[in-house]
């Protein structure tokens, strides 16, 4: 038979323990919070030996300055929810830069000094940026044109709407409507964001996601949260009857994030229904969400086929639209 001073001893050392564990579980889940190894990284690429990074009127960007005398069409770049000044944004600015132009590859969110998640980040961001980069004395400001992806495509359509300097637009797989943003860093909380935009301190109007979505690809919770909310909330289609410029908006049908192809189309069909702007879009059969800016650089592969699409058609849609970007920016800006 145990003594009671055993049995007391043996009970204290299992107290201890599960102190202990507890006291464990829950330090690791306090760095887990602290550190969020779930959260991508947001990359702020430096500019490259032919650029300069700004920081005007807090302002964060990597400038390019078109090479010769003159003034020089020019065009500011922009990526999406990977925020900062993600390496293909920074590599599209060097690019279009060896074709002439002048390119701004700005940050609009997650660099140091700008909001830490997609919720109502301002608009002024941009109009700071217009402002600035139109009155360097190389920029021709009559050959004004914007590239955003993704999120940075949803700001090229609305900002289309909005910005008469435009004379030209491109947007990779972009949307008709302004969502709710999202916190990738805290993603229990995916559901209690705002618009992604404000505007004077105030929401831009915006399409909520449903409450009820449970996992699955991301394309399915955006087509149910278009058709089940986007009803009660069409103030948050995007009038992109009143660009002045036209667009170019490119996309994959496979797409896995959201249902970019549908909702290029549908930005072309407001177009036409209400005398708006001329729309192209450039749709790929095989290529997912992955597909924005020059073909990828051999130095720094990434895997095309993360966001859906096959390897194949990914790098078809590449190497087949940036021709045409380069094109397009040519027969509007000259």
């Amino acid at each position: 038979m145990t003594s009671p001073k055993k049995k007391w001893s043996l009970g204290k050392k299992i107290g201890v323990g599960v102190l202990s564990f507890f006291g464990v579980l829950v330090l690791v889940i306090g760095l887990l919070v602290v550190i969020k190894p779930w959260a991508p990284e947001i990359v702020v690429a430096d500019a490259g030996p032919t650029g300069r990074r700004v920081t005007d009127n807090g302002m964060i960007a990597n400038y390019y300055p078109a090479p010769g005398p003159g003034r020089h069409p020019t065009v500011v770049v922009v990526g999406g929810s990977d925020g900062g000044i993600g390496r293909q944004v920074d590599r599209t600015a060097q690019a279009l830069q060896k074709e002439g132009y002048t390119a701004l590859a700005l940050s609009y969110w997650g660099a140091e000094g700008q909001p830490e998640i997609m919720d109502r980040i301002p608009l002024e961001t941009f109009r700071t940026a217009f402002d600035w980069v139109l009155a360097q004395p190389e920029v021709d400001p009559e050959r004004f044109a914007f590239i955003g992806t993704s999120k940075g495509g949803e700001a090229a359509v609305l900002l289309a709407s909005q910005t008469p300097e435009f004379k030209a637009v491109v947007g990779y797989v972009p949307s008709h409507v302004v969502w709710a943003g999202f916190n990738l860093r805290e993603p229990w909380k995916w559901n209690q964001t705002g618009s992604t935009w404000s505007s004077g301190g105030q929401d831009v109007p915006y399409v909520p996601y449903i409450q009820d979505f449970r996992g699955g690809p991301m394309v399915d919770m955006y087509v149910r949260s278009w058709h089940e909310n986007l009803p009660q909330h069409q103030d948050a289609i995007i009038p992109i009857e009143n660009s002045r410029a036209p667009l170019l908006l490119i996309c994959g049908e496979q797409d896995t994030l959201w249902p970019s192809c549908d909702m290029s189309r549908e930005v072309q069909k407001r177009a036409a229904q209400h005398d708006g702007p001329t729309v192209s879009v450039l749709a790929y059969p095989e290529a997912g969400h992955m597909i924005s800016g020059p073909p990828a650089d051999p130095d720094h592969p990434f895997d095309a086929t993360q966001m859906g699409g096959t390897k194949e058609g990914s790098d078809y849609a590449l190497s087949d639209s940036w021709p045409k970007v380069l094109e397009f920016l040519r027969a509007e800006l000259g």
